[in-house]
């Protein structure tokens, strides 16, 4: 038997593409989603880094306030430290952009890759899911995972890198 009718008799068509599982189609979809989230929000917090920073008196007269709720205060953390994240975050903020914007560029470009349910997505998108948490740490300071916030951030981070791997089987190459 030649190669010619071995591939005949099987009826191989080359653009029959694998279905993509649900699962990791809603997952794609709303990374998608929160990649334009997370890009609008690291170009809005690059655009108003100089008013934070210049309204840090205020904020500080606000933080300290005794008409804030106690309940406010201790979701906002202690205000030296929001003063400092402030003061870091514009000092840093062109180096954060870029790196923010570097990250979902990467979860974006791994998502496409597990929809072409390539293997390789899932190590891209894991990597821009955990720069933004080691971008903020080296050019902010330890004292910015001091938040109800930023823990919910890493929660979620995790969630969706944990849904992601249970999606790997479906992926190859």
């Amino acid at each position: 038997m030649t190669q010619e009718e071995t591939s005949a008799g099987l009826h191989f068509d080359e653009t029959i593409k694998p279905k993509i599982p649900s699962g990791l189609n809603v997952l794609t979809i709303l990374t998608f989603v929160w990649c334009a989230v997370q890009l609008l929000s690291s170009l809005w917090g690059f655009i108003s880094a100089k008013k934070s920073y210049d309204g840090i008196e205020k904020l500080s007269e606000q933080l300290n306030s005794e008409n804030m709720p106690g309940w406010v205060k201790s979701m906002m953390g202690d205000p030296d430290t929001m003063i400092k994240m402030i003061t870091k975050s514009y000092e840093n903020r062109i180096p954060i952009v870029l790196m923010s914007v570097v990250a979902v560029a990467l979860c974006f470009y791994g998502a496409l890759q597990m929809r072409k349910l390539k293997k390789q997505g899932f190590l891209l998108y894991t990597i821009g899911e955990l720069l933004p948490f080691l971008t903020q740490f080296l050019f902010i300071g330890a004292f910015a995972f001091a938040g109800f916030m930023m823990y919910f951030f890493i929660a979620l981070a995790l969630l969706f890198i944990l849904l992601y791997s249970m999606q790997r089987k479906h992926l190859v190459n």
